[in-house]
């Protein structure tokens, strides 16, 4: 495992992150197993938040580091002020309360990583930012970032900041995997892929870390599926949201790039997104230890610019 020091954060972060959505009280054992198998492989951060399971996925999470005794050792990215059906919410109050609720679930007076789970475009950013700013001066929460926010309004958000002599985000967490996403998988979210990927620039100049999700696109490049049995799975999330030739020829040509260098496609698929000109931080979904080590063995597979290129369908 790789690790990188983040200005701001005591602790290094893992070079690629274990999601928690598969985590329950009812599985409880099974998801202990799952991180504990995790942590052994060298991952020390994990992604979660506030809507998941409706809370249940953080307490499990926030119980296995309290059980194990690691919390110096570990890495939280949580995310709140989601929307819900009734109203967004990325306001002071729900910010607060989102963090406050979090906090408990975790068990925990602090968390590493906060993101702002989706944005508000009509949503003034100088309240956002004042609000980020006193949960950071109270020791709450580290370091804060956006998720799901298009860079025009983190750029936003930082001018405010810096013209208000307030801390600005320090990271982000958009969609962005070799694989152009077609639908986004859930409302407001935001891919760095296709039309925005213009975006990936802004990244590479601001120097921002991206905490990508879906970074294997869901599981397209796991080849599960022949591509003549596609349409009997309309449903599938990848399928719904990656299903396009032009994804096909991606897949394809990581395949014979994983053939050539003795690897699995997802493997080259997740070493095009470690080896970006900007700093990434690959979140993965990995449902055992050695599902987890195969998606680390990615960092040692090295892409030339003309293989990033060419995967890209840009050669």
């Amino acid at each position: 495992m790789q690790y990188i020091s983040l200005p701001g954060l005591s602790k290094k972060v893992s070079r690629i992150v274990q999601g928690s959505t598969m985590l329950s009280s009812e599985n409880e054992a099974e998801g202990f197993a799952l991180l504990d198998a995790v942590f052994e492989a060298g991952c020390n951060t994990f992604d979660t938040a506030h809507v998941y399971g409706n809370g249940d996925v953080e307490r499990v999470l926030g119980r296995w580091i309290k059980e194990r005794n690691i919390r110096e050792q570990v890495v939280i990215l949580d995310k709140g002020a989601h929307h819900n059906a009734d109203r967004k919410r990325v306001t002071p109050f729900d910010i607060t309360a989102d963090i406050h609720d979090s906090l408990a679930r975790l068990q925990t007076d602090y968390i590493d990583l906060y993101g702002l789970h989706r944005d508000d475009p009509d949503a003034p950013v100088g309240p956002i930012m004042r609000t980020l700013n006193e949960h950071a001066e109270a020791g709450r929460i580290r370091l804060f970032g956006a998720s799901n926010w298009h860079v025009e309004r983190i750029e936003a958000a930082n001018d405010y900041a810096e013209d208000n002599n307030l801390t600005p985000f320090a990271f982000s967490s958009p969609h962005f995997s070799l694989a152009e996403q077609m639908e986004e998988p859930w409302d407001n979210c935001v891919s760095i892929t296709g039309e925005n990927a213009r975006e990936q620039q802004w990244y590479h100049q601001q120097r921002m870390p991206v905490f990508c999700w879906s970074s294997l696109a869901a599981g397209w490049f796991s080849e599960r599926i022949p591509r003549e049995e596609i349409h009997a799975h309309p449903d599938e999330l990848f399928v719904r949201c990656y299903n396009a030739e032009a994804n096909w020829e991606r897949l394809d040509r990581a395949a014979a790039l994983a053939r050539k260098h003795g690897v699995t496609t997802a493997q080259v698929a997740l070493a095009y997104v470690l080896q970006q000109p900007f700093q990434t931080f690959p979140l993965v979904a990995a449902q055992s230890g050695e599902e987890f080590a195969a998606c680390a063995a990615a960092l040692h597979i090295t892409l030339t610019d003309a293989d990033l290129a060419w995967l890209d369908l840009r050669a």
